[in-house]
C-alpha cells in the first residue's frame, strides 16, 4: 500500500516519513514542471546531489533555507504560508499592540523549579 501524507493521520508519522513523503511530492511537481534536477539546482543553488536524496527519501532533512530555495525554483513560495498560517483574529487577544505577549508565560510547576 503505497500511503502519502493524506492517507495517514499526520501525527502518527515520523518526521523522517513526512520528509520523505515531501521529496517525491516535490518530485512529482518538478517532473510535471518538464525541469531536470540540473536545472533545479541551477535555480536553486542547491547541489544536484542533494536534490537527488531529497527526491529519493534518503535525505533524512535539509536545511529550511535549502528547502524554501527549492520552493522557489519550482515557484511553489506561495505555499509556504501555509506551513505556519497568520493567527485567526479571534485568537488575537484583543489588548493594543504594544501590550501583545512578547513569551509564553512559565507553567506554574516550571516556577516551582526555577526558584531552587
Amino acid at each position: 500500500m503505497n500511503n502519502t501524507i493524506e492517507d495517514l493521520e499526520l501525527y502518527g508519522l515520523s518526521n523522517s516519513d513526512i520528509s520523505v513523503d515531501l521529496g517525491k511530492r516535490f518530485k512529482i511537481y518538478r517532473i510535471a514542471l518538464n525541469l531536470t534536477q540540473k536545472e533545479v539546482s541551477e535555480q536553486s543553488g542547491v547541489s544536484v546531489m542533494t536534490l537527488v536524496r531529497f527526491e529519493s527519501g534518503e535525505f533524512g532533512s535539509i536545511g529550511l533555507n535549502k528547502f524554501i530555495a527549492l520552493m522557489r525554483a519550482l515557484q511553489l513560495l506561495e505555499n509556504i504560508a501555509d506551513v505556519i498560517p497568520d493567527m485567526p483574529e479571534s485568537l488575537y487577544d484583543k489588548r493594543s499592540i504594544r501590550n501583545q505577549r512578547q513569551r509564553a508565560s512559565k507553567r506554574k510547576n516550571e516556577k516551582q523549579y526555577s526558584k531552587r
